[in-house]
């Protein structure tokens, strides 16, 4: 027993806790974007990759902050929608 307490402690550290939704979704006047944020959790597994403090709300998140690091990152991994028509849905 006494071995488990520490091990459970730096568990509980260690693990992101995110109270976000699975699918979130952002409305645009070219057409809504669906942002699955469940998956972005299971392949970066790393909060701040995105976001300044963990967990919260991404500062100045936006148009400008998507194109340029949603986008990018994107094309850096070659994975994920680059194009406009791919994540805005009409």
């Amino acid at each position: 027993m006494k071995r488990i307490a520490p091990l459970l402690i730096v568990l509980l550290i260690n693990v992101p806790v995110v109270k976000a939704a699975d699918t979130m979704i952002f409305p645009s006047k070219n057409g809504n974007i669906t942002f699955n944020h469940r998956r972005h959790i299971e392949l970066l597994r790393e909060c701040k990759n995105c976001h300044d403090k963990t967990p919260g709300k991404i500062a100045n998140f936006g148009k400008d902050y998507a194109h340029k690091t949603c986008k990018g990152c994107h094309e850096v991994r070659g994975t994920g929608p680059t194009r406009c028509a791919l994540c805005h849905r009409k």
